[in-house]
């Protein structure tokens, strides 16, 4: 991959973990119901998506440093 490429990636990896944030509060809240069950059910469901987000971090910051390494 060239630097162009890694950087493209590096800020879509970035984008992607903030959209993981507001996409697990999103679930939290709109996909809970009125009983137990589909409230848990949003609950976890929610947390999984936003455990995504460390990931993505992460390899947004692994593709910025591959980026600037010198060749």
């Amino acid at each position: 991959m060239n630097l162009t490429q890694l950087k493209l990636l590096s800020k879509l990896c970035f984008i992607l973990g903030f959209a993981s944030i507001i996409g697990s509060i999103a679930i939290w809240f709109l996909t809970g119901g009125t009983e137990a069950e589909t409230k848990a059910h949003a609950e976890r469901f929610g947390i999984f998506v936003g455990l995504w987000a460390p990931t993505f971090f992460i390899l947004s910051s692994r593709f910025d440093r591959f980026a600037q390494k010198p060749s």
